[in-house]
């Protein structure tokens, strides 16, 4: 029992940060209707700019902040200039799945040749022990899981209770209406994206924070249980990301506990896959006809 407890400590530390990433995915998705693979290089952009500016003095706190804010501001440069282009030229959902994969790739190796193939450490001391009756965590997961909630909680409200995310509701759901509607549609994706880039900053700076070491792979790692945890809780739908993403965290830190740590990825696309077989539209998702990535630009 105190195996299983300890590994749903782990889980939901994991899971939150899981949960963050795929959160800021399934925004672009859903908005975009575009699988953006390069997403996973966002996310190893956003942990090695962190790394310089703690390396240069700053506290984690504040590199995180300029990191998830320097993140987006590419994330929104990256729509603009590659994916938006790209819509307007008529690619195809392949041909932008691939595009955003070489992209990916390509700003993988710029990192790569800046900061070197070697594996590098933010050195931060994880802090004393938090125990809540037998689950037990470090002051720095405390802090990272209470980030993560507090962010998903203003995303909820974000999108519950602002004319913003009347918008952003709006114009996932029928884009050509919300526009019809005086809905500046262009603004609300390129916000949007915005957003996703610094969810994606502060999960990324979170999870390298927490872990002992990392290198310029960082991001295509962290992003196969990102799209695990979009697909198990619904892709396009930002409940289900968060849903997803505990459920990932949790169910691959308990078979880690009882199989080996080898096995979380493993176990991560057992569930994705399973899921895709029963409900391929996730746990959230829905059946919904979605619009073609032609009609996600204004005319």
């Amino acid at each position: 029992m105190n195996v299983f407890l300890g590994a749903l400590g782990f889980g939901i530390a994991s899971g939150a940060l899981i949960a963050l990433g795929a959160l800021g995915f399934t925004l672009q998705f859903g908005l975009s209707n575009i699988l953006n693979v390069a997403y996973g290089a966002f996310l190893t952009l956003a942990a090695f700019i962190g790394y310089a500016l703690v390396g240069a003095g700053l506290n984690p706190w504040l590199a995180m902040l300029l990191a998830s804010l320097a993140t987006a501001v590419f994330s929104v440069a990256f729509y603009e200039s590659l994916v938006k282009g790209l819509i307007r030229r008529g690619a195809s959902v392949g041909s932008l799945v691939i595009a955003t994969f070489a992209a990916g790739i390509v700003l993988e190796y710029a990192i790569v040749s800046v900061v070197g193939p070697q594996v590098v450490s933010y050195g931060v001391q994880p802090g004393a022990t938090v125990r809540l009756g037998p689950i037990a965590w470090s002051t720095l997961q405390v802090i990272t899981i209470a980030l993560a909630a507090a962010l998903m909680l203003a995303l909820h409200l974000v999108l519950t209770r602002t004319t913003l995310g009347r918008a952003i509701r709006a114009t996932a759901v029928n884009r050509t209406l919300a526009r019809s509607s005086g809905i500046r549609t262009d603004q609300v994706v390129r916000l949007t994206w915005f957003l996703s880039g610094l969810l994606a900053g502060v999960a990324a700076v979170s999870l390298a924070l927490t872990t002992e070491s990392f290198d310029f792979t960082f991001g295509a790692t962290f992003l196969i249980v990102i799209i695990a945890a979009a697909v198990v809780g619904g892709i396009g739908q930002p409940y289900g990301a968060m849903l997803g993403g505990l459920l990932i965290g949790l169910t691959t830190e308990v078979s880690a506990a009882y199989l080996s740590p080898a096995y979380r990825d493993v176990v991560a696309f057992l569930l994705l896959i399973g899921m895709l077989l029963f409900r391929p539209t996730g746990i959230l998702g829905t059946h919904t006809r979605r619009q073609s990535v032609a009609g996600s630009l204004e005319s």
